[in-house]
């Protein structure tokens, strides 16, 4: 019995690897691309943003819809149907050339990511309770890593089969194959409920905001950096793929602070120390871009990876154990994400027109940089015993978990006596 156990823990985690390497791709695939594709279409920096941000913005949406959705919308459906438009998507640009219909496969794409994406914290916090932090990093890790290839495998299929397309079309391979192992392990996932959307929503909870915008802003350097650091390569002269190989070395560095800082941390429950390392390291990072773009570029990017996958992992785990009942947290993840997700994707839209108006990436890093100082500020806010007390209000709201309000009175009480 044991053993039964473990091997479909096993399989469980191997089903959410399969799932995140494909939720990233859609992203990644596009800046070492970038020129090929401009030369091709005409399309401009700040449309060319649209290709990043639109599916980031989706991302966001979704999520927030998450509490109505669900009337309609099981775990399965939402699962399957996600990870099929992603490959849709993807296999459309096999034949695009013309920028409206590439702008089109990235918003189908990144609703394909938001469904599957909204789910995924959720289930892992119900699959892995007892090690959250880490199946939370393998997670993030996994998701890093599929982006991490496409950037670096992209340009070279592009190379390969004479065309852009097939650097950005590949990528709805992995997604049909995603959809077959999801089809053929059949986790136990939740179906449709009327009940959903009178499950509550978080939009009343001032932490749950500041936890989203904070989610939103320490992120928003990644999807900057996906969107402009091949661009940005070339700009001080670079090639193509070496652009994409410095996209590949900040995945790296992304999935070794992933993983390797929960793991190293897994002892506090305090997740500040964590998230205050990770930030230091972007800012180190931000800061040699701006004082040597030229010296070491791999360095500097390699702080930005380390501190940026240390952030997602952390920053998501310290928003599921916010509230302890799964149901409660997979929901205030799914804020969280919503909500920070419409800020990161706003992020490289604004660093694209700050890179137009002044002709280089510096004014990019700066703004950056501000963004990294004020969100080391902030994170002294979210000490652990305080977690019951900012979300106490939220038992009154019926969080899709019929325990949960006597949850939140047994950690209320005891944060009080603290």
């Amino acid at each position: 019995m044991p053993c039964q156990r473990h091997t479909h823990s096993l399989t469980l985690l191997l089903l959410v690897v399969v799932v995140a390497l494909n939720l990233r791709p859609i992203l990644t695939s596009i800046g070492p691309l970038l020129e090929d594709i401009r030369q091709t279409t005409g399309i401009g920096y700040q449309q060319a943003a649209l290709l990043t941000a639109l599916p980031v913005l989706c991302m966001g949406l979704v999520p927030l819809l998450q509490p109505w959705l669900r009337r309609w919308l099981g775990e399965r459906s939402a699962l399957l149907g996600g990870l099929l438009a992603i490959a849709l998507a993807c296999s459309w640009r096999l034949w695009l050339d013309s920028s409206n219909a590439l702008i089109a496969s990235a918003v189908l794409a990144g609703l394909g990511v938001a469904f599957v994406q909204a789910l995924m914290p959720g289930l892992v916090n119900r699959w892995f309770p007892k090690r959250l932090a880490l199946a939370m990093g393998i997670y993030s890790a996994a998701l890093m890593s599929g982006g991490g290839l496409a950037a670096v495998l992209g340009s070279r299929l592009a190379e390969h089969f004479a065309g852009w397309q097939a650097g950005l079309g590949i990528w709805g391979v992995p997604a049909l194959l995603a959809v077959l192992f999801c089809a053929t392990v059949r986790p136990t996932l939740e179906a449709a409920s009327a009940r959903s959307a009178a499950s509550g929503h978080f939009f009343g909870s001032r932490r749950a905001w500041l936890l989203a915008v904070y989610f939103g802003l320490i992120n928003g350097g990644y999807t900057s950096m996906v969107a402009w650091l091949p661009a940005y390569y070339q700009q001080i002269g670079g090639s193509a793929h070496g652009g994409g190989e410095l996209v590949g070395v900040m995945t790296v560095f992304q999935v070794f602070g992933a993983l390797g800082l929960p793991l190293l941390l897994r002892g506090l429950s305090d997740r500040r120390p964590g998230l205050m390392l990770a930030l230091a390291s972007q800012l180190v990072g931000f800061v040699g871009l701006l004082a040597a773009p030229g010296a070491s570029p791999g360095l500097w990017v390699a702080l930005i990876g380390f501190g940026l996958g240390a952030c997602f992992s952390l920053s998501l785990t310290l928003t599921l154990e916010h509230l302890k009942a799964p149901a409660a947290a997979g929901s205030l993840a799914a804020f969280v994400q919503g909500i920070g997700f419409i800020i990161t994707g706003i992020v490289p839209y604004v660093t694209g027109w700050l890179r137009d108006i002044s002709g280089d990436f510096q004014a990019s890093w700066l703004l950056l940089t501000l963004s990294v100082l004020l969100m080391l500020l902030v994170t002294w806010r979210f000490a652990p015993h305080g977690y019951a007390v900012a979300m106490s209000g939220q038992r009154l709201q019926g969080v899709a978990d019929p325990a949960q309000g006597r949850v939140d009175v047994e950690q209320l009480d005891g944060a009080k006596a603290q």
